[in-house]
């Protein structure tokens, strides 16, 4: 998994136009931990599409930005499955598990 750590950063992804999933952590929240966990056990095992993180109290207006621009209501933990700027899938608490982001990719 690689770190976002500027909105510049996210901006270039979003340029590429290749799918890729973004998880908004909370590194206050025990959710948080257990999705960030399950979200990395899928990254070891599926590289076909990336993985990026922002940690929310780091990133926070980003976070914010990015609910308001992909048009998805604000969570954490957040995991949003983005193919050319458009969510294909989203997930938030328990529901970001490795399983599910693995059923995720074939919505494209």
């Amino acid at each position: 998994m690689k770190k976002i750590e500027s909105k510049e950063q996210l901006t270039e992804l979003y340029k590429q136009n290749e799918p890729f999933f973004l998880m908004k952590n909370s590194t206050t929240c025990p959710i948080s931990s257990e999705a960030f966990n399950e979200m990395e056990s899928y990254a070891d095992s599926n590289p076909a599409y990336p993985v990026y993180y922002l940690n929310v109290q780091e990133l926070r207006d980003v976070s914010h930005e990015i609910a308001e621009d992909l048009n998805v209501k604000h969570e954490s933990p957040q995991v949003l499955f983005i193919n050319k700027e458009e969510v294909v899938w989203n997930a938030s608490h328990w529901k970001v598990t490795k399983k599910n982001a693995e059923k995720a990719t074939t919505q494209l």
